[in-house]
């Protein structure tokens, strides 16, 4: 039987809607380049179709941390899975997991400390895929989780970790916030190197903001993440070591999850499962176009942009790269010993398959 007619008008007004509802300027969610020759009907079309995707949403992201969600939205990997990525509007980080928990929004990414010591304070909710890794040896050192760098005007004699011992007093180092990447990595190098982790005084500021106040001498190291690296070279500051030297296995030092609300996962598994075929896609074609990855993030934030990081080719989870990082929160006290283990933060339900030896899924415009 044909549609009615009545009924196709409702259906073309509600496409419309939904066509007029696409925004413009900062990346939002999936872009569409409709072609010029277009017809109204094909746009339509393709609304009604939008519609009867699984709408998944987070918060929005104006900073590098956008890659693998832009990527794999641009490349259309989620609609072939049947999902509509929403971005819901930016959030301080202080807001970013309490949304979660609320049902906010279904889905985001963090380090397993982050996890875990929300999930102390009663928050529920599971790491369901790896997102960030630390890279193996055989992958550009450009693509280390952190790089960190002194002034060499202010310590001229100060060229790896291992030289700070001999520095007098406490050290100012740069970090984002407390109890994420920055402070477990640099606690872990100093622990390699037999040096006091109370010799380091935090100086919270965003990454970018961290070259200014290394350069000027208002911290003594600074901390930074791959879209940065070259800004601190730039500056003049000279590189003393990096989340190699952490003393981490495999991928544990750049280690982070999809985690997704409780709620959702119960209600709606296979939307899970369908977002980690899609991002694994996306996180797999970064690693092999890293400059068109750069370039898009770059376009889609309105800020430079000179690297992004490296993620995960195979999702599975894998609770010994989680480990150090709970370990490490019981010894800064953070959380009392046992109380929370790595299998706590995360499921295995929706493990994937190991990646196939391919860089890319599918090259732009494909």
């Amino acid at each position: 039987m044909g549609i009615k007619k009545k009924n196709l008008v409702i259906i073309i007004v509600a496409a419309v809607a939904v066509i007029g509802l696409i925004g413009v300027g900062a990346y939002q969610g999936r872009t569409r380049e409709a072609a010029p020759s277009a017809s109204f009907e094909g746009q339509a079309a393709e609304a009604v179709e939008d519609l009867a995707l699984q709408e998944v949403r987070t918060w929005t992201r104006r900073d590098c941390s956008l890659a693998p969600w832009l990527v794999t939205d641009k490349l259309g990997y989620f609609r072939e899975e049947g999902i509509r990525l929403v971005f819901t509007g930016e959030l301080q980080p202080p807001q970013q997991v309490p949304s979660i928990i609320k049902g906010d929004n279904d889905v985001a990414a963090a380090h397993p400390n982050v996890l875990a010591v929300a999930m102390h304070g009663g928050a529920n909710f599971k790491g369901v895929a790896r997102e960030g890794v630390e890279p193996g040896p055989e992958v550009d050192e450009s693509f280390r989780h952190m790089w960190w760098f002194v002034n060499p005007k202010k310590y001229p004699n100060v060229k790896s970790f291992a030289d700070l011992k001999d520095i007098e007093g406490t050290l100012k180092f740069s970090i984002i916030s407390t109890t994420q990447c920055s402070d477990f990595l640099a606690y872990r190098i100093f622990d390699r190197y037999g040096i006091p982790r109370d010799k380091i005084e935090w100086v919270t500021m965003p990454d970018v903001q961290s070259i200014q106040a290394l350069t000027q001498g208002l911290t003594d190291v600074g901390g930074v993440h791959p879209p940065f690296f070259k800004g601190m070279v730039d500056a003049g500051n000279r590189k003393i070591g990096d989340s190699s030297e952490a003393n981490l296995d495999g991928a544990s030092a750049g280690l982070a999850f999809y985690y997704f609300n409780a709620r959702f996962i119960e209600e709606r598994p296979e939307t899970v499962r369908a977002f980690i075929r899609a991002i694994g896609k996306g996180q797999r074609w970064i690693n092999g176009n890293p400059e068109e990855a750069r370039l898009w993030t770059q376009e889609a934030i309105g800020v430079p942009v000179s690297a992004n990081h490296y993620y995960a080719e195979d999702l599975r989870v894998n609770e010994k790269e989680i480990d150090p990082w709970i370990e490490d929160l019981e010894l800064q006290g953070a959380l009392p010993r046992g109380k929370i283990k790595s299998a706590d933060i995360v499921s295995h339900v929706f493990e994937e398959a190991p990646a196939e030896a391919k860089a890319a899924e599918r090259k732009p415009g494909s």
